[in-house]
């Protein structure tokens, strides 16, 4: 199964927020570090907080952050979401998608349990699970390294 860009972008943007040391950054900053369009990441960051795993924070100082703890967010339930109700084969869910086989074929079984198995795998993990390197995240990201970082002084 090949995940739509969509989907890539909604995972992306959880990973930036979970490996980000200040816990908040803006849409800008999430697109500069992936080289994805902004446009783009509007309508993901829009689904991101409809679905709660992000709040967008308006005004001074504003931007996203996760709407939960990472360890409370699983990535089949951000994938599922994210890919509504996608099928390997047009047949797959359907009773016929006008196969001239449908009635007798195997295929269409093994193809849903294939599915399933993904999306199994998938259950086994949350973002905080897919974040736990947020030292090397953040240096290919840009970001401050968390553990590592001094505050910064004023002048």
């Amino acid at each position: 199964m090949k995940l739509t860009a969509f989907t890539d972008y909604s995972v992306r943007v959880l990973i930036y927020l979970a490996a980000q040391a200040s816990g908040r950054a803006t849409i800008s900053q999430v697109a500069a570090a992936y080289g994805i369009s902004e446009n783009h990441l509007v309508k993901v960051v829009h689904f991101l907080g409809k679905a709660g795993w992000l709040k967008n924070v308006r005004g001074k100082g504003g931007g996203l952050e996760l709407g939960r703890p990472a360890d409370q967010i699983r990535i089949a339930d951000v994938v599922r979401e994210a890919e509504g109700a996608t099928a390997v084969a047009a047949c797959i869910g359907k009773e016929d998608e006008g196969c001239r086989i449908a009635t007798c074929c195997k295929l269409r079984g093994v193809l849903g349990e294939a599915m399933a198995a993904f999306y199994a795998v998938l259950a086994r993990y949350t973002l905080a699970d897919v974040a736990r390197n947020r030292d090397q995240l953040a240096t290919i990201l840009f970001l401050p390294v968390p553990s590592t970082t001094p505050a910064r002084k004023r002048a």
